[in-house]
């Protein structure tokens, strides 16, 4: 495991004290969220553009989260060595099977040094997202700044269908913290994709 970066504009903006379970005990971004939902959530005025991840993923497909536009995308950086993302695990498995067919779909950002380790974890767990190969942490210092703390594992930010950032949590989440936080995405009307054409009955 490489040595953590330093990240001092994400730390000042952390809430001292306030711990969630992680592989380097992060503390949470302040809780502007109702209880049981993901550790915060913006308004839809307020939510910033999520920065278009990409990259190989640990089975060797070419994967941009910009190609999910349209769609609810959970994104989540985990590692086979850190404790919680193995609990994690299974939530995130029921949210595949329980919420693919409403629209909500996974990427993952691996950050194991070699890409073999991550694609045993996701097979052992029958996780069937893409997850983009991370070693070095540097997509997820992508992400708009006061999230997430990208140094510490795992971390998920769910990313609206017009691609912008509308909840975030710093460790685990379970399948209930999710159907929350995608439900209200869900019930909204879906942007058109521009171009598109009703198909004809």
């Amino acid at each position: 495991m490489t040595a953590p970066r330093p990240y001092a504009a994400v730390a000042g903006l952390l809430t001292a004290g306030a711990l969630l379970a992680g592989c380097t005990s992060p503390a949470a971004v302040g809780d502007t969220s109702p209880s049981g939902a993901l550790t915060r959530t913006l308004r839809e005025g307020e939510r910033p553009k999520a920065p278009d991840l990409g990259g190989t993923t640990l089975d060797g497909r070419t994967v941009r989260l910009s190609d999910y536009r349209g769609k609810v995308v959970l994104v989540t950086a985990w590692a086979s060595w850190c404790g919680p993302c193995v609990a994690e695990a299974p939530e995130l498995e029921k949210v595949q099977r329980t919420w693919a067919h409403r629209g909500v779909r996974i990427l993952g950002l691996n950050n194991d040094a070699e890409g073999g380790d991550g694609l045993a974890f996701q097979k052992r767990h029958r996780l069937g997202f893409p997850s983009l190969h991370d070693p070095r942490g540097r997509l997820g210092l992508r992400l708009p700044r006061g999230l997430v703390n990208p140094q510490a594992l795992p971390y998920t930010i769910v990313v609206d269908p017009a691609g912008k950032v509308a909840a975030s949590q710093i460790g685990a989440v379970t399948e209930a913290d999710v159907a929350k936080a995608v439900t209200p995405l869900l019930d909204r009307p879906r942007p058109e994709r521009s171009g598109a054409k009703a198909s004809a009955g």
